[in-house]
């Protein structure tokens, strides 16, 4: 029998993730399917338990449902619960989810390599996104400075996740911070809003922006023109979606051909 496998969201219709695992579950072999599945806000309860009848193996959850996700299982992993939130569910059986995020290993696979000696890292943003990155990098030990448009989030993220020598500020003073900086990483909405954040020499320093496609392309294709390097979040993207793979069929698959097929899709779509 096929099993199904998808992602919940709400918008969900932009999804790359369907493209991504059904490629995977074509190359290797696997007889599942997955689709996008749009749940509005408060709608989640009822979409496991239908999804629990269709014979599910395990979803993926994005905005609004990420903390639903973990409300709703019966175990989880500690990664998961440590940032409050959960982005893959695998169907145990007789009602039962398991719980993990997958988005802290994906963005250190995604970032390349860490040198916690060396590295200081200024983050943009204190959203659910920047909880993950926050979580992954003080496993790491890394000098981190957290930046947010209302310096409470940030102050208060920084004393949930970070490392006692995690600092933070309000957003506006990201000057103060970004000469010192080895990597900068941009978890911020500014994008969506067509803004760009007006950047110094970057020296060949790593620009992160966890945005893709037209809306972290402004703001990627600054960061270049000043010498930083840069990198979307399409790798991340792909990664957290390899490593969710794994769970469900114990298996990871290419994470090449995945990023591959979303690049073209994205060319496709310009």
């Amino acid at each position: 029998m096929t099993k199904l496998l998808g992602v919940i969201g709400d918008p969900i219709a932009h999804s790359l993730s369907p493209l991504i695992h059904n490629g995977w579950l074509r190359d290797m072999g696997f007889n599942a399917t997955y689709e996008a599945m749009h749940v509005p806000a408060g709608e989640f309860h009822n979409a496991l338990k239908t999804l629990e009848k269709r014979d599910c193996l395990g979803v993926n959850v994005t905005l609004p449902h990420k903390a639903a996700a973990l409300a709703e299982a019966s175990e989880a992993s500690e990664s998961a619960e440590k940032i409050a939130a959960a982005n893959t569910l695998i169907h145990l059986g007789d009602g039962s989810w398991r719980a993990d995020n997958t988005d802290a290993p994906g963005f250190i696979e995604a970032l390349g390599g860490l040198n916690p000696h060396e590295d200081r890292v200024l983050l943009l943003g204190a959203g659910g996104s920047a909880r993950a990155i926050v979580h992954a990098l003080s496993v790491y030990g890394i000098n981190l400075v957290i930046l947010n448009r209302t310096a409470s989030r940030a102050r208060d993220l920084a004393e949930q996740l970070g490392t006692s020598d995690t600092q933070s500020d309000n957003i506006i003073q990201y000057k103060d911070y970004i000469e010192t900086a080895t990597i900068v990483i941009n978890t911020t909405s500014m994008g969506h809003h067509g803004a760009v954040l007006d950047l110094p020499d970057g020296s060949d320093r790593l620009f992160f922006d966890i945005s893709y496609g037209k809306i972290s392309e402004p703001q990627l294709n600054h960061a270049a023109d000043r010498g930083w390097r840069v990198k979307d979040g399409l790798t991340m993207l792909v990664a957290q979606a390899a490593f969710s793979f794994e769970i469900w069929f114990g298996e990871l698959p290419d994470m090449a051909t995945g990023l591959k097929r979303c690049r073209a899709a994205l060319e496709a779509a310009s």
